[in-house]
């Protein structure tokens, strides 16, 4: 499973889908908003994505992560909007039988989603500045 979120990521909700008796491991990652980036402080952070683009890719994806690992389960959130630091701004999961799958998909994931996926960051800054990340997805 795959979305998009404009409202808080339930961590917790989210890991009661992961109950298979086939899987033994289970591995997520978290991707909280810091409060800096290259040196500067940040203040605001906001997500846009293209919804229908992003879930096409991510079912490419989730597709890739369960032939190469053999995952059991999988799921991503990525939030969008206006963020504060400390918030949850992406989430995924991921069960398969072994820990070295799961560590190993997890990974995979999360880095395939962050260059491959039309989600564009803003950031600004204490200073008044602000950065728009669009060369290269979140």
């Amino acid at each position: 499973m795959f979305s998009i979120s404009e409202t808080s990521i339930d961590a917790t909700k989210l890991k009661e889908n992961f109950s298979n008796s086939h899987a033994g491991a289970f591995v997520s990652f978290e991707g909280w908003v810091r409060d800096h980036n290259e040196g500067k402080e940040v203040l605001t952070l906001e997500y846009e994505a293209y919804d229908q683009l992003c879930n096409n890719e991510a079912q490419a994806i989730f597709a890739e992560v369960r032939e190469k690992f053999g995952v059991i389960e999988v799921c991503c959130v990525h939030r969008t909007g206006a963020l504060k630091i400390g918030e949850l701004a992406v989430w995924v999961g991921v069960s398969s039988a072994h820990r070295g799958d799961a560590f190993a998909a997890c990974r995979y994931l999360i880095d395939e989603i962050k260059s491959r996926l039309p989600i564009w960051k803003k950031e600004t800054y204490l200073n008044g500045t602000c950065l728009l990340y669009t060369s290269r997805c979140v």
